[in-house]
């Protein structure tokens, strides 16, 4: 019993020490010492409510704002994970080129410095790709996952090809007779069909969300055939690439289309955010009606004082906190239009 009894003690001395002092004494050191750290450090907005945290990435989809890099975890703090897509993966690929299409720019010729996305329409408005007829078709019979993806992205894609494929049982049958496995298909079944089918019927164009105002007055959003917009120039800038492959284009930063391990880096690299910079002041002085000169370099210093490298500029590049930066331009021009 003697024995036991110094064992039941020291196992509770343990307990107190590991399990309460020293936790406790952490605790205190934290709040004391490094409060701002020890509680997530969080950061408020100018109303003095909680926006996010330095540590963790979060969604800008403002062009008022400097943007993140891509999160497979879609900056979701509780799910880090990154795409684990191989370099050959058509998905990884299509990523990026959607990511790049609506920003990429010439880097020669008398077109230097100008966007390509406006080439981009024209050339899908001809519907022709590396000789032969109708893009849409060939962009979902090429990989079948992405008219899938397509159906899957927003619920008034699924109920748009509902609508199509009552419109047109003959194909729906036909469908089902070369796909006797699939005796009642859904929406994302029929993804290939619609988009082969879409094409013949609206050469040159694609099926987009159109936000137009109602006779109430409010807006109203609908798919409808679209032959320019931000689908057009990022889902078949890939595809257009294929085909003008000895155009000169400038290099976009790596970090402007690659996700990190965690999918929660909330750092881009100052060269990422200098690319942003263009659009993001562009905007800014729209929004405010000042000298786009002027609001670009007022932005080019905040992001030259806020940028450090690791380790006290020891170790990598200058790196560039997304949330703490774009606060400070919310701070600076207010609310965005």
């Amino acid at each position: 019993m003697r024995y036991i009894t110094k064992s039941l003690w020291l196992l509770v001395f343990a307990v107190v020490l590991c399990c309460g002092v020293y936790p406790l004494v952490l605790w205190a050191i934290g709040q004391t010492v490094f409060p701002f750290q020890a509680n997530g450090s969080m950061l408020k907005g100018p109303d003095g409510q909680l926006v996010g945290s330095l540590l963790i990435a979060q969604p800008f989809t403002k062009d008022e704002y400097f943007q993140p890099r891509p999160s497979a975890a879609s900056y979701d703090g509780s799910a880090s994970a990154s795409s684990a897509l191989a370099a050959s993966n058509y998905a990884l690929r299509d990523r990026v080129a959607r990511q790049i299409g609506p920003v990429a720019k010439y880097n020669s010729g008398p077109k230097t410095g100008q966007l390509v996305a406006p080439d981009v329409e024209a050339w899908f408005q001809k519907d022709i790709f590396q000789g032969a007829p109708h893009i849409v078709a060939q962009w979902a019979d090429a990989h079948n996952s992405l008219g899938a993806g397509w159906v899957n992205a927003d619920p008034t894609h699924g109920a748009y090809i509902d609508a199509w494929s009552k419109a047109h049982p003959d194909i729906v049958a036909k469908f089902i007779k070369d796909n006797p496995s699939i005796p009642q298909p859904k929406a994302p079944d029929l993804a290939v069909v619609f988009f082969e089918t879409f094409s013949n019927e609206n050469p040159g164009k694609f099926p987009s969300a159109v936000t137009t105002t109602g006779k109430d007055g409010k807006p109203q959003t609908s798919i409808q055939p679209v032959n320019a917009g931000s689908d057009i120039q990022s889902i078949f800038f890939d595809m257009w690439r294929q085909d003008h492959a000895n155009v000169d284009l400038q290099n976009v930063p790596g970090d402007w289309v690659t996700s990190s391990g965690s999918g929660l880096d909330p750092h881009i690299t100052l060269q990422n955010a200098e690319y942003q910079l263009d659009r993001v002041a562009g905007k800014w002085a729209a929004d405010t009606k000042r000298d786009p000169a002027v609001v670009h370099s007022e932005i080019e210093q905040i992001l030259q004082a806020d940028a450090a490298a690791p380790f006290g500029g020891l170790a990598g590049e200058p790196l560039v906190n997304v949330l703490k930066v774009n606060l400070e331009l919310r701070t600076k021009y207010g609310a965005p239009n």
